[in-house]
């Protein structure tokens, strides 16, 4: 393919993505963000892209299948890598593979271009076997990672907000109009009605207003209690806005159990099973610790709402994998922002 050729290409691609081309010879384009890349990528379609991260240098990296869609993310500001299988053939094969088995969790690395498969430790016969003679037959297309203990939501009896015998974390504080609530996750609201800041269940924050899980791990809690003071930090770190994980970014979580707790996004849209029942869709996967009683707290990149807390592997001491529900979907399900 010619030089021309691919220039009509890349001036098709990014007209179609809302970005004007530059003329050789002029200023180039400026450094593409990594929401403006995922945007990008959503115009090239799922057929011609693996997925954008950014890596540790720093850059903003858009896979791609074909030279044409290299040329317009080079054009775009961002750093092509042409890659061997496209998301729309890791979707196929993961929704192939995936087979549902509790302690599992299924996801697309765009770095690595495979689908990878994390194993909780207490998988174990039958479903272990059946899940490695999958990923053997798949020619490198699939990787599986052990874990070094069970993935299950992180729920626990002990302090930070109490509802029905169990210990959560509070999210983020959320408004509609002159109407103050808070996110938490959704098997946290599940299991109780009325939700305290102690263990005696002596000071009410407010009720259950709504709760989804499984499927998606998102719930609110309306405030009742006028004396109580709502803002919209997070240890002391304003929260102004929401907005939508990438892979690389550098993230922060805090929670009751743990406190804050700092690492990176390592992947998108990740099926979860969870070992004690129940699955949930469209996770944020990173490599930041959580312990139980971490539920239902909040994932944020400075002053961004990223996610909720809804369960993981590992722990603290040693490390471990947290998996997150995108807050973006609990605010417009809710009809609320932050604040």
């Amino acid at each position: 393919m010619n030089r021309s050729i691919i220039a009509r290409a890349a001036t098709a691609l990014l007209a179609a993505a809302g970005i004007a081309a530059v003329a050789p010879g002029f200023a180039t384009a400026a450094p593409l963000s990594a929401n403006a890349a995922q945007d990008l990528v959503g115009s090239l379609g799922d057929s011609r892209t693996a997925g954008v991260y950014v890596d540790s240098a720093g850059r903003t990296v858009v896979t791609v299948t074909d030279t044409a869609a290299a040329a317009a993310v080079r054009a775009a500001g961002a750093t092509p890598r042409v890659v061997e299988r496209s998301a729309a053939q890791l979707d196929r094969l993961m929704t192939t593979l995936d087979k549902g088995v509790a302690g599992t969790a299924w996801a697309v690395d765009p770095v690595g271009n495979q689908v990878v498969v994390s194993v909780a430790n207490d998988v174990r016969g039958a479903h272990l076997a059946g899940l490695e003679s999958a990923v053997a037959r798949t020619d490198g297309a699939v990787r599986l990672e052990r874990l070094s203990g069970p993935i299950t939501a992180l729920t626990s009896g002990g302090d930070a907000i109490y509802g029905g015998g169990y210990r959560c974390s509070l999210g983020f504080n959320v408004r509609s109009g002159s109407t103050y609530s808070f996110l938490t996750a959704g098997h946290c609201t599940d299991v109780a009605d009325e939700w305290f800041a102690n263990s005696s269940h002596s000071t009410k924050l407010g009720d259950t207003a709504g709760s989804s899980f499984p499927g998606n791990d998102y719930g609110i809690v309306r405030y009742t209690n006028t004396s109580v003071s709502i803002d919209g930090t997070v240890g002391g770190q304003d929260i102004t806005s929401a907005g939508n994980a990438y892979v690389g970014e550098s993230v922060t979580r805090r929670g009751s159990t743990t406190g804050t707790r700092s690492g990176t996004v390592t992947a998108l849209n990740v099926t979860v099973h969870y070992s004690g029942g129940g699955t949930v869709r469209g996770m944020i996967q990173t490599n930041v610790c959580a312990e139980p009683g971490d539920s239902g707290g909040p994932l944020y990149d400075r002053s961004t709402a990223l996610g909720l807390t809804s369960g993981g592997s590992g722990n603290c001491r040693t490390g471990g994998t947290t998996f997150y529900q995108p807050v973006t979907e609990a605010l417009g399900r809710y009809g609320v922002s932050v604040f």
